[in-house]
């Protein structure tokens, strides 16, 4: 299963990963790292629907829950 949040689309994403003493000199020997959502599993209840959806969201996207409730999120987001 991809790491991938359900309302917004967040995904990981590839970063480079650097010190400060690394950066100081001419030769950077460090590699890639791969940076992961907040991801949280939530069971949210939908009063329109009168059931509780289990849904893979980032932090970000309980906020947008919050803020718009949470049958216009997830009808949005096509998960309703």
């Amino acid at each position: 299963m991809a790491r991938v949040c359900d309302i917004t689309g967040k995904s990981s994403q590839v970063g480079g990963r650097y010190s400060n003493r690394t950066r100081a000199t001419q030769f950077n020997p460090t590699g890639k790292t791969r940076r992961q959502p907040n991801l949280q599993k939530r069971r949210i209840f939908v009063p329109e629907l009168g059931k509780t959806v289990t849904v893979n969201v980032s932090v970000k996207a309980m906020r947008h829950v919050k803020k718009n409730g949470a049958f216009a999120t997830l009808k949005k987001a096509g998960l309703v």
